[in-house]
């Protein structure tokens, strides 16, 4: 893990509350090896109720261009200034914190499941699948068309299929009702979003005997395990999310229980 100073090189305004900030080092060092699952912690400054600094997971790294992409979501003040920083701005970071997700050594049949913003780490993982010739499908939900971002991202990795709540893009319902599960089988299940859709991914993968690892989004106040926000009960006991993970094996959770 560092502590680098970063400059946003573009700030893109996705939807209403989503944007995708692309950064690179401000002193031209070299950014340190990241892995998909892994997340970032931004200090927010001039905030006036906004004291720690804010977890964003890892959306993408373009190695050539010694940039990171973070897809951020406001959902409050501290957010809220992340989204509104322009071209040129500052900000400190710390890099990577967490773990990864398991990133298979040879090929099958893998299915990366995101929900809302939660779709920003598989990005970087099916990026990782494809330079490894694995080829994956991503099953990505949301509430409308609006909701399901970065979709021709993800066409350059994987196959993509789609649910939203209103019908408006791809299938009509939850990712979980989505007919590409009841016709291909997998052998590995990445997943990432909103708990409860999290959790019905994880009993899917369970009753099927599929591998399965999740990706929680706790609130992750300070990413080292000692503000114990984000601790989550495990067959393991009470762990904190930023340091055992943020992914974790479905059997290691109580969600099945």
């Amino acid at each position: 893990m560092k502590q680098l100073d970063f400059t946003v090189r573009s700030n893109e305004k996705l939807n209403d509350q989503n944007h995708l900030l692309k950064v690179v080092p401000s002193d031209n060092e070299q950014l340190p090896e990241m892995l998909p699952g892994q997340f970032v912690q931004i200090l927010v400054e001039n905030a006036q109720h906004t004291f720690l600094r804010r977890p964003i997971s890892i959306n993408n790294i373009v190695p050539e261009r010694n940039e990171i992409w973070l897809l951020v979501q406001s959902v409050g003040e501290g957010t809220q200034k992340i989204c509104e920083m322009a071209v040129g701005w500052r900000l400190n970071m710390l890099v990577p914190l967490g773990n990864s997700f398991t990133i298979p050594s040879s090929r099958g049949s893998y299915l990366l499941v995101g929900g809302g913003v939660g779709t920003a780490p598989l990005l970087f993982l099916g990026k990782k699948l494809h330079e490894r010739g694995i080829a994956c499908d991503f099953l990505l939900g949301g509430a409308s068309e609006q909701n399901i971002l970065q979709r021709s991202d993800f066409t350059n990795y994987g196959t993509l299929y789609c649910t939203t709540e209103d019908g408006s893009l791809g299938e009509k319902g939850y990712v979980t009702h989505h007919s590409v599960l009841q016709h291909k089988k997998y052998d590995f299940i990445f997943t990432c979003g909103p708990k409860p859709m999290m959790v019905a991914v994880a009993r899917y993968a369970h009753e099927r005997g599929i591998r399965c690892e999740a990706s929680l989004e706790n609130l992750m106040a300070c990413g080292f395990g000692a503000c114990l926000c984000c601790v989550e009960k495990t067959t393991r006991g009470n762990v904190c999310a930023c340091t055992e993970g943020p992914v974790f094996d479905i059997n290691e959770l109580t969600w099945l229980d």
